[in-house]
């Protein structure tokens, strides 16, 4: 059976943290995420999903949208 680690929030936007600024030292985002794996001893799949939701979360952020809904008052 599975045993579930809970990372508080602040140990998972570290991780990320670490991957996204050291990611330029590494062959690819993976190597990049496999020392920080060792430190905060979750799998290299647990970080990958980490650091996949922050991508999204800063993404949707910053997406303009494209179109914009206008309320015209009656006539």
């Amino acid at each position: 059976m599975k045993t579930q680690t809970k990372y508080s929030p602040g140990v998972r936007e570290r991780a990320v943290r670490l991957v996204l600024e050291h990611q330029s030292e590494y062959e690819s985002q993976w190597a990049a995420m496999e020392p920080v794996t060792h430190k905060i001893g979750c799998t290299a799949e647990t970080l990958r999903k980490w650091v996949r939701q922050r991508t999204r979360k800063t993404q949707n952020v910053n997406r303009t949208p494209r179109f914009q809904v206008v309320i015209l008052p009656n006539s």
